[in-house]
């Protein structure tokens, strides 16, 4: 089959690599119908993330189920499913509690010897505890596709951040971000009842999708002026919620400095740089709490599926290119370039 690897910065290749099969009893081979090109992907892309020369790359798509293990019994051969970000087992501890990301036997597309998301199949570890069954129907509504595929990843990420930033009906949110993940987390704060949403960025075409998504602020500057700009929308007080969804020092200084004194940051930007921009003493004297991490989307989609199964919520607008499997290349580089938010890749 065909399927992306890495093999150094910026070395993308669309290589010819082994079938997979169902290997053990709890396995299944999905045959990948939609997959995408992810922020987070940019860092491996970049050399800022290791990877062996031709390892396997992506971490988000759905597809139909081509062959499952013996032991299999939540999935069976031709049905449309989607896998989320990490594979879990569905049963230990931490699955039961809803943190499918600490699953002690879970792990990530693309890591040394297993399959990558933007390939033609994927071998999926675990099939009952990660795959998720979508009516076989949508496989013949492209937008509809697209709306799912978000379930793998941003839609999810999104949903945590907002609940990590404790957004609650009538609430005021602000956004620190405007990528995929960024603009998902506006959804979900507009999906949970938020009152107000104050999205930060500083690209039109993305701060339009934000105000589609819910957001009925735009703020485009950055820094101390950021600050000034959400705290004079607030009465000089900030957001209950804050949602940090880059990772930078600055992006986390932003959203401490954002934040009402008693609210709260759900961050679920990958850190990367040198700090975190965090002064633990500042978010004492004023009582602002900080939730997130690595969302467990796995726990989050039999709740939000309803919801894009019915329209209500729809982020697949954050596809703004597409592209085959053999140009997935490029679709790095349009993102690296930031002349594309986020690349759907159709097989």
């Amino acid at each position: 089959m065909r399927a992306t690897t890495i093999h150094a910065p910026y070395d993308m290749r669309v290589e010819d690599v082994p079938e997979p099969v169902a290997q053990l009893p709890t396995d299944a081979v999905v045959r990948v119908l939609r997959a995408c090109i992810c922020g987070s992907d940019l860092w491996a892309y970049r050399g800022e993330a290791a990877r062996q020369p031709g390892q396997r790359i992506g971490h988000e798509f759905l597809g139909v189920v081509e062959e499952t293990g013996s032991e299999v019994i939540t999935v069976r051969r031709g049905d449309l499913v989607v896998a989320p970000f990490m594979w879990s087992d569905g049963v230990c501890d931490y699955c039961r509690e809803g943190l499918t990301t600490s699953c002690e036997h879970g792990g990530f597309w693309g890591a040394v010897g297993h399959d990558g998301g933007q390939g033609e199949a994927v071998r999926v570890p675990f099939a009952d505890g990660t795959l998720v069954q979508l009516p076989k129907e949508a496989a013949s509504d492209d937008h509809l596709l697209s709306s799912l595929l978000t379930l793998s990843d941003v839609l999810g990420t999104g949903h945590h951040a907002a609940l990590g930033a404790g957004v609650r009906p009538g609430a005021t949110v602000a956004v620190v971000g405007d990528g995929a993940v960024g603009l998902c987390a506006v959804l979900a704060a507009r999906r949970l009842g938020a009152e107000r949403i104050i999205a930060l960025g500083r690209h039109q075409v993305r701060t339009d999708i934000a105000r589609r998504f819910g957001a009925t602020d735009v703020v485009s500057e950055r820094g101390d002026a950021a600050v000034e700009a959400v705290r004079e929308l607030t009465r000089g007080q900030g957001a209950h919620a804050v949602v940090e969804a880059v990772g930078t020092e600055q992006s986390m200084r932003t959203a401490v400095d954002i934040t009402r004194d008693g609210g709260a940051i759900g961050f679920v930007g990958v850190p990367h740089g040198s700090g975190t921009g965090l002064d633990l003493s500042v978010m004492f004297d004023r009582n602002i709490a900080l939730r997130g991490g690595v969302a467990p989307v796995r726990a989050y989609i039999p709740e939000l599926l309803p919801d894009v199964l019915d329209g209500t919520v729809d982020a697949s607008p954050v596809f703004d290119m597409t592209v085959g499997l053999e140009g997935v290349p490029d679709g790095y580089k349009a993102m690296d370039e930031r002349t594309a938010l986020k690349v759907l890749v159709t097989n």
